[in-house]
């Protein structure tokens, strides 16, 4: 399951967050990230799935 949230969060990274922790802060700063630039959201996207 870890491999379709990693590509979901490559090709849209608000939607890998929120496949690991729903709506929450983490989904919220995400969205904000990827808005200033869709590489920070990649970033944080991967950093959330792989640490839970």
């Amino acid at each position: 399951m870890d491999a379709i949230r990693i590509i979901a969060a490559i090709l849209l990274p608000p939607l890998g967050v929120f496949l690991q922790v729903g709506i929450g802060g983490a989904f919220w700063l995400n969205i904000l990230l990827t808005l200033f630039g869709y590489i920070p959201g990649i970033i944080h996207a991967v950093w959330i799935i792989a640490k839970r």
